[in-house]
């Protein structure tokens, strides 16, 4: 059956410029991080950060991050690279589809870690100005799916469904949910959730971050219930149906502790930086009273210009009165003729 409305699958999710492979997973992977880093870099300075701060440490978060996801991923599916006839070689290419968000969050943190501490950073206030951006990354990096045809749900008749023309890795041909763009949807929800949240409630010391957790893990549920591909299973459901779970109430968990153990938010997000502030304002201030100077030097040209005038006025009365005195002597000697 021909559907008559359908979202397409790409032809190939790989273009060559040259030698040189150009991949759409990898560039929805790499778009995520910029903006995830941008979202986050603004978050930090606005609670009192340096700018750079974030970058910094996303030096050290995404190479953990890509590394725990492609974990993840390998162990939660060992038989796709160390079974009979599967090349174990192929766990290493990662191109090729793979990342498992929640290796990738766990081994991030470890990352994230390491840079916080080396800048003498506590780890949940950075958590927490990031976790809008690592949602929004998310509902990007999904479409790295869509390239690869992968993660697709049950075969449906809706006019969104997406159409799988690959029949490689045991793909059948056909019209499916498109659970990677429900997926790109929640999360793009949850980010603007975690944004007017933390406005609303001031949330800090990690809150902000677990609720993006929570918030993820609800919509995870009930996406990947509809997922049609090889999973593991544990009493009947797959085996991320019962991560999203334990890691939900995990991070409800952390809300309801951390906010009777630490209420409010960080006074103080990064040591120091809040000195560079008051140095910044100093040197305003000093370029003000340069201002204020060159201001009033600028008031005594103003000055003589209304002397010059008012000596002129005095001249020209001057001239008046010789004028008249002329006129009169003038008229004196004209009766005495």
């Amino acid at each position: 059956m021909e559907e008559l409305a359908y979202i397409p699958s790409p032809s190939r999710g790989v273009i060559h410029l040259g030698p040189i492979p150009l991949r759409g997973y990898a560039f929805c992977i790499i778009i995520g991080v910029f903006v995830a880093v941008w979202l986050g870099n603004k978050r930090w300075i606005a609670r009192g950060g340096r700018a750079g701060t974030v970058a910094d440490i996303a030096v050290w978060a995404v190479p953990f991050g890509l590394v725990g996801g492609r974990l993840y991923h390998v162990i939660t599916d060992y038989e796709l690279y160390f079974s009979a006839g599967r090349d174990w070689v192929d766990a290493f290419k990662v191109w090729q589809g793979g990342l498992g968000i929640w290796g990738a969050i766990a081994l991030g943190a470890v990352g994230a870690w390491i840079g916080c501490r080396r800048r003498g950073i506590p780890l949940p206030a950075y958590a927490d100005a990031i976790a809008p951006g690592i949602a929004f990354a998310q509902a990007i990096g999904r479409w790295g799916n869509w390239f690869n045809q992968e993660l697709y749900g049950r075969e449906t008749h809706l006019p969104w469904a997406l159409h799988i023309t690959s029949s490689e890795g045991g793909r059948v041909p056909g019209y499916y949910h498109p659970t990677f763009l429900y997926e790109s949807l929640w999360c793009i929800g949850v980010g603007f959730l975690v944004i007017w949240a933390d406005r609303r409630f001031k949330l800090g010391h990690g809150r902000a971050f677990a609720l993006y957790v929570a918030a993820y893990c609800v919509g995870r549920g009930w996406i990947e219930y509809m997922r049609v591909d090889d999973a593991h299973h544990v009493l009947g459901l797959r085996l991320n149906d019962w991560t999203a779970m334990i890691v939900f109430l995990l991070a409800v968990l952390y809300i309801v502790v951390s906010a009777k153990n630490r209420p409010g938010r960080e006074a103080v997000v990064e040591p120091g930086a809040a000195s560079d502030v008051g140095a910044s304002d100093e040197g305003a201030s000093d370029g003000e009273g340069v201002s204020d100077g060159e201001a009033d030097g600028a008031g005594e040209p103003k000055a003589s210009g209304e002397q010059a005038e008012a000596e002129v006025e005095d001249d020209a009365e001057v001239k008046d009165e010789a004028k008249d005195e002329v006129k009169d002597e003038a008229g004196s000697g004209t009766t005495k003729s």
